[in-house]
């Protein structure tokens, strides 16, 4: 990690954002160092928190799975080794497959992914990478498995957030915590 941007010191930080990385630290069992790097701009790391708490924990039909499905799929593609590591082990957790987030990063038209779960990838890359050709045809193809406008709004909005994050992850250089490497790839110590 680059010295331009430190991370911030916990004891440094308001109450509120202490208590709120010491939660994800009990958690994880490690604080992620997103949360102190973040932390360097209290107010901007509050508004990054709650839409990405707005965004990843709303209700509908797109599960946790799926939501880190495409975090991971769109961090490749944006090269964001931080959220590639942090969110694919979050992804290997919650789909109980220790293949996908590599797969996913990699390549997803070469993962092991249901009908559903590659029309969404499809959706995700066209907002990353080419979101001003957007079209109802991309839609109708989420459509076709029951998804709606509503997820649809997600997928962008999740794929919009962590556009900025990567971009921010790769302009301080941030790198994940090594815990996170194996993360869902091996039974965890109790």
């Amino acid at each position: 990690m680059s010295d331009r941007y430190p991370l911030a010191e916990l004891d440094d930080l308001p109450e509120d954002l202490r208590e709120r990385i010491l939660a994800e630290q009990e958690k994880a069992g490690f604080i992620p160092e997103v949360f102190l790097m973040f932390g360097r701009r209290p107010a901007e790391s509050r508004a990054f928190f709650d839409y990405h708490d707005a965004l990843m924990d709303r209700e509908g039909n797109l599960s946790k799975a799926d939501k880190e499905m495409i975090v991971v799929t769109i961090s490749g593609q944006n090269n964001c080794q931080f959220c590639v590591v942090a969110h694919g082990a979050i992804l290997r957790i919650v789909k109980k497959d220790p293949y996908i987030a590599d797969q996913l990063a990699v390549s997803y038209h070469k993962a092991d992914l249901t009908p559903r779960e590659r029309a969404i990838c499809d959706f995700a890359t066209k907002v990353n990478l080419r979101s001003d050709e957007l079209c109802d045809a991309d839609y109708d193809a989420l459509y076709g498995h029951g998804l709606d406008s509503e997820d649809a709004w997600d997928i962008a909005a999740i794929t919009g957030l962590f556009g900025l994050s990567n971009r921010l992850a790769n302009a301080s250089e941030m790198r994940p915590n090594p815990e996170f490497y194996l993360m869902g790839r091996i039974p965890r110590q109790k």
